[in-house]
């Protein structure tokens, strides 16, 4: 019988990993499996050891303010895995975390497979080298890292993207979601998708709600990250007429005419259901400011980073103000040659992402290397 253990850090993570975990159970039924992640893992049987809610740090100062409660976690993650010991560990992006555990692992002689690569070819490139000795099998998901990792001499396995498949499971119609949202669907729709980390709603939302005193013929629509709790959304909103809706970001993006994304993972999705953008981020300003320094990419959203081209707005740090934002939705809500330009080229990007079945083919290799656990 298998024993793996997967850790995934956030919510993105929680989806993919739950997806990975079914496509194992088919090809091996009598596994175990425990980790960290949310609520999706756990709902296809991964025992939790931490939910992902308790690990979420982002940013160089927020890390440093929890410095002690990262290293606690990770005291704990390294004592699990000795007490159970997997066949096999099993990564998801997550890497500030994930390559402290990749090397632990190393020590310990439990076998290492990394899906979602961490972006080192955006910084500390020289990162690849310590990849190369402590993760036996490397799944990358954009099409370009394979290149990247080639020009290191390191084979990885670019198996598309996990979202493909994720999103192809969305099949009602626009009236049965607004039905279900109970959302007006005769009344023109912006999704706001502030991010999933309390720290980081905090500084997007308060600005992105302002856009509803702008355009008041429109509904703007918030998409709630599953680990924040409903009251600390209501506090941001303060009674403005604005909805919330939990848990159904993918149902939401079916339905709207623009949105609001915190950069992320959130801007691929969008992306993917056609839906025009302006890419939002503002953090820390000391953080903001050591990123801007370290971080070598043109862009900061994964559409345009993966066009190679700024098809889509980013706002960052003071550019994300009142004014420009304003600007820039009503340009996506108005501007018809500039929405179809933006629809069109998310085609483009789909086609470049690969054919699907992400999740199938990480578990198939993972699988067949089984004999070498």
């Amino acid at each position: 019988m298998s024993n793996y253990h997967i850790i995934a850090g956030e919510a993105s993570g929680d989806l993919h990993g739950s997806n990975l975990v079914k496509e194992l159970k088919m090809l091996d039924p009598k596994a175990n499996f425990r980790g960290w992640g949310g609520d999706l893992m756990e709902a296809n049987g991964v025992e939790l050891v931490e939910h992902y809610r308790n690990t979420a740090f982002m940013g160089f100062v927020e890390v440093v303010k929890n410095i002690r409660t990262i290293a606690r976690l990770l005291d704990k993650c390294k004592k699990d895995l000795l007490k159970n010991r997997p066949d096999v560990l099993i990564l998801i992006d997550y890497p500030g975390f994930n390559l402290r555990i990749a090397e632990f692992a190393f020590q310990n002689n439990i076998p290492v497979h990394y899906y979602i690569s961490p972006q080192v070819w955006a910084w500390k490139q020289n990162r690849v080298k310590k990849i190369k000795k402590l993760v036996d099998k490397m799944y990358v998901i954009l099409p370009f890292e394979k290149d990247f990792y080639k020009k290191w001499d390191y084979d990885v396995a670019f198996v598309g993207h996990p979202l493909l498949d994720a999103i192809s499971q969305t099949k009602k119609t626009s009236i049965e979601i607004s039905q279900e949202l109970k959302i007006d669907p005769e009344t023109s729709i912006v999704a706001m998708l502030p991010g999933s980390r309390k720290q980081e709603i905090s500084k997007m939302l308060p600005l992105m709600i302002e856009m509803n005193e702008e355009f008041p013929e429109r509904q703007f629509v918030i998409a709630g990250a599953p680990n924040i709790s409903r009251k600390f959304y209501e506090d941001i909103i303060a009674g403005r007429n604005i909805s919330l809706i939990e848990n159904k970001t993918y149902k939401l993006l079916q339905i709207a005419d623009a949105a609001l994304v915190t950069s992320g993972t959130a801007t691929l999705e969008t992306a993917l259901f056609k839906v025009p953008q302006v890419v939002c981020y503002k953090g820390n300003p000391l953080s903001y400011q050591i990123g801007k320094r370290l971080v070598k990419v043109k862009y900061i959203s994964l559409v345009n980073l993966i066009l190679d081209k700024p098809l889509v707005k980013e706002l960052i740090q003071n550019d994300f103000s009142k004014e420009q934002l304003t600007k820039e939705l009503q340009k996506l809500l108005t501007d018809s040659p500039y929405r179809s330009n933006i629809q069109n080229e998310y085609k483009s990007l789909e086609k470049l992402l690969g054919s699907g079945g992400a999740s199938k083919k990480v578990a198939e290799l993972i699988y067949q290397n089984k004999k070498s656990f």
